[in-house]
């Protein structure tokens, strides 16, 4: 009985999250840097791929709620951001990943962000500055913020047939997979 609890706990606990590199990711050439702290941690890769957004894509990404919290103008030049150039999607599974991977994110202000987080180490735009030059905050990363963002937003960039069901070796002892 005490297994089949246990079992289904760690099962409520596993989540899939949604994170996108960014054009100015690709462009600093430092994706693989990035990458590599998710698989340290032992995170489950589930989706990848590299495209160019188009508008229509960004738009269904950053929600009318951006332009709820911060403005419509900010929404369109974050949109226009997200367009500019390639990124990398990626759904990442593990236990409170979501959580997990904000923590390794940083703040979404990089100059906000912590040494050692994904954005603290490599970033340190703020919001003045790109609202000065009207610009979209070039923060490199996006990571969802919460499970229900994470599930539209898997849905908004991934096809369920491109998520890919496996058990990797490196999972064996942080996800105990059978």
């Amino acid at each position: 009985m005490a297994k089949t609890t246990k079992s289904k706990n760690i099962k409520s606990a596993l989540e899939r999250t949604l994170v996108l590199l960014k054009p100015d990711a690709l462009d600093r050439g430092i994706m693989g840097e990035i990458i590599s702290r998710f698989e340290k941690i032992g995170a489950k890769f589930v989706g990848m791929k590299m495209l160019v957004s188009d508008k229509d894509t960004a738009k269904l990404h950053y929600t009318d709620d951006l332009a709820k919290r911060r403005g419509e103008k900010v929404r369109k030049m974050m949109i226009e951001m997200l367009i500019s150039g390639p990124i990398v999607a990626v759904v990442l599974e593990g236990i409170d990943i979501i959580e997990v991977v904000r923590k390794m994110v940083g703040a979404t202000e990089p100059k906000a962000a912590l040494p050692g987080t994904i954005r603290g180490d490599f970033a340190h735009i703020s919001y003045r500055y790109a609202d000065e030059k009207s610009i979209g905050i070039f923060n490199l990363i996006h990571a969802s913020d919460s499970p229900e963002s994470a599930k539209s937003e898997i849905a908004v960039w991934f096809k369920p047939e491109e998520l890919v069901s496996h058990k990797p070796g490196y999972t064996k002892m942080t996800l105990r997979e059978d």
